[in-house]
């Protein structure tokens, strides 16, 4: 598998966290592990499918992805190309006025937000572009013709920003205490502008801590405590649902983007 990263120009770099291309000279399954945004890919080419326990589930050229709090195991056939949108913690809600948060663990088809007919020049484009440069420009006229006179929420990017400096270790009664806003009006606006609750996304920021700070040779149980875990085998569970693996399993063998 080969992944190549592209970053936004100027006019979306607010937004588009980075675009990946990811080519698959051979079929391969790979572990993507839940992130703290929203996503879209656009197949190219080949096939890519779910793996579930006892079936694969083709998945549609276009889908966007909500955040999710377990892992997915991609099946990508021989000769697939496959372009993410990797949005920013609050980018995705500048393209889509729809409710975010009913995409949390959800990988659907994109024409449940577009129309059909867009997603069809789209994929067009895509499918008949010779370089990786022209997808991505492809890609970038399409999120700029959907960008319009959006504002981003100042208190949610401050609250995202508090909640990776405390690497998810926060209660959310404190934290919307530190952002003057009671607690119910602060999840309902946060699950509106991110995709999912400020719970949810707290503990896939916990795990993902954990995770980055082990791959520098970091103590795992140290970590572990660090993240407010005080027994191994609710941590152990927690791990488990978010690689698919035990720690040692994972660490051992890390194969995932």
């Amino acid at each position: 598998m080969k992944i190549v990263d592209f970053i936004p120009t100027e006019q979306l770099k607010s937004f588009v966290k980075i675009y990946k291309i990811i080519e698959s000279q051979d079929e391969l399954i790979n572990r993507v592990l839940p992130n703290t945004s929203l996503a879209i890919a656009f197949r190219c080419k080949g096939d890519v499918n779910y793996v579930r326990e006892n079936y694969y589930e083709r998945l549609p050229v276009s889908t966007i992805s909500g955040i999710r709090k377990s892992v997915r195991l991609i099946n990508y056939s021989k000769d697939t190309v496959t372009i993410i949108v990797q949005f920013k913690e609050s980018g995705a809600k500048a393209f889509f006025k729809e409710p975010l948060h009913e995409l949390f663990e959800e990988s659907v088809s994109l024409d449940n937000f577009i129309p059909q007919k867009q997603i069809v020049i789209i994929e067009e484009l895509l499918a008949e572009a010779k370089t990786n440069n022209q997808k991505i420009a492809i890609i970038e006229q399409f999120l700029l013709s959907r960008l319009h006179n959006y504002k981003p929420d100042k208190l949610i990017s401050a609250a995202v920003a508090i909640i990776q400096s405390k690497k998810g270790l926060i209660k959310i009664k404190e934290l919307a205490d530190t952002l003057y806003i009671s607690q119910d009006a602060f999840e309902k606006r946060f699950r509106k502008i991110i995709g999912s609750s400020p719970k949810q996304f707290c503990y896939v920021v916990r795990i993902k801590s954990i995770i980055d700070q082990k791959q520098h040779n970091q103590s795992l149980i140290d970590l572990a405590f660090d993240a407010g875990y005080f027994d191994q085998p609710h941590f152990n569970k927690d791990f488990r649902l978010f690689t698919g693996q035990t720690p040692s399993e994972f660490f051992n063998f890390p194969s995932f983007w």
